[in-house]
């Protein structure tokens, strides 16, 4: 192999050398979540030279991401992260090959798009996602680079390495509750010091050089720099194979709960119908509908006696993703009538606009 002088400084480590450079030039990663775990894992594979790096989120870049999503700039708000992310890497280093998927993650897919890789790295936030990727993992015998962050602690760890533990025999409540970076907040630097952690596992992995953590979570606390490894043992109870997966994940699509955006407008101006907006109050565009209320994600719950049980209520965010947890909020308390708007404002917004210029 020649080396270029784009590695040089880690190939003379002994560690690594000439043959450990053409691993990692031979290697093959999926990153899912392009958010703040996914801007910090995504730059440094690429530059240290991982041949193949898919990346896959179905969401769009908008203005509160870019305070720990560093990858971004200014001028890639309203546009896909997956798009975004995938012209940074190319632009640090041309050596490598990435692939944007603007999808989101599912049954349907996890399967097929994880049998291309070699490595699955977990840069979600969303705890039921984490459980699909540990099953599609065990399906397709991936190691799954796990990272979480919540407010100012990180959690890192290795699943399914070498047949060892799974995420499932660390948390087997797949039940329990768990809040994102949305309604919990998050600095920076957590999600920039735990991405980082997570690269680390996945170029200690590709090169077969130290200790994974496999069999062991990394806590880390950033305010006052202390971190704890804990042991964990598999349990061979949690594990899944293809049929059950298949029965647990590929069911059916529920889009009874949806409506796309043409829809809506057909009906903004119904006194029928609640308009809820769960973004947070400075957040743009602004839709004027008839029939509206905003009440941000994050205060819902506490909030629920100002909407109506039995009223048809279309939810919306920026993007579709908030305003789908709202959805599944406001059903568990009984909501019978809501719809999540497909695309979020985002969508709304760019069919407006076409009708201005017919």
């Amino acid at each position: 192999m020649n080396a270029s002088s784009r590695y040089n400084r880690q190939i003379i480590l002994p560690e690594i050398g000439e043959n450990g450079q053409y691993k990692l030039l031979k290697s093959k990663v999926l990153i899912i979540g392009a958010g703040g775990l996914g801007a910090a894992i995504l730059p440094y594979l690429a530059a240290a030279g991982v041949g193949e790096i898919g990346i896959v989120d179905d969401d769009v870049v908008e203005v509160s991401n870019l305070q720990r999503q560093v990858i971004y700039k200014s001028s890639s708000v309203g546009k896909y992260k997956v798009e975004e992310a995938k012209a940074m890497a190319a632009e640090l280093n041309p050596d490598v090959k990435v692939n944007a998927v603007a999808e989101k993650l599912s049954g349907k897919n996890a399967i097929a798009l994880f049998e291309k890789y070699d490595i699955i790295v977990d840069a979600t936030d969303n705890l039921q996602v984490k459980y699909l990727i540990n099953d599609a993992c065990l399906i397709t015998n991936k190691p799954m680079v796990y990272g979480s962050i919540f407010r100012f602690q990180g959690q890192v760890s290795v699943f399914n390495y070498r047949n060892g533990p799974t995420y499932r025999c660390l948390y087997p409540d797949e039940n329990s509750s768990s809040v994102n970076c949305i309604e919990a907040g998050v600095i920076g630097i957590s999600v920039g010091i735990i991405g980082l952690l997570q690269a680390n596992e996945v170029i200690k992995i590709i090169l077969g050089n130290g200790e994974v953590l496999s069999g062991k979570i990394l806590v880390y606390n950033i305010l006052n720099n202390e971190q704890q490894k804990y042991d964990f043992e598999k349990n061979s109870s949690f594990l899944i194979d293809k049929i059950a997966f298949e029965e647990k994940y590929m069911i059916f699509e529920n889009t009874e709960n949806e409506i796309d955006a043409e829809a809506v407008l057909e009906e903004m101006d119904s006194e029928k119908i609640l308009f809820l907006d769960v973004r947070n109050a400075d957040e743009l565009p602004k839709i004027n509908f008839k029939n509206e209320i905003q009440i941000p994600l994050m205060n819902l719950e506490n909030e629920l006696e100002k909407l109506n049980s039995t009223q048809t209520i279309y939810v919306y965010c920026q993007s579709g993703i908030r305003s789908k947890m709202a959805v599944e909020l406001l059903q568990k308390h009984q909501f019978k009538n809501v719809k999540n708007v497909v695309g979020g404002v985002l969508a709304l917004k760019q069919l407006l606009t076409k009708e201005i210029k017919i």
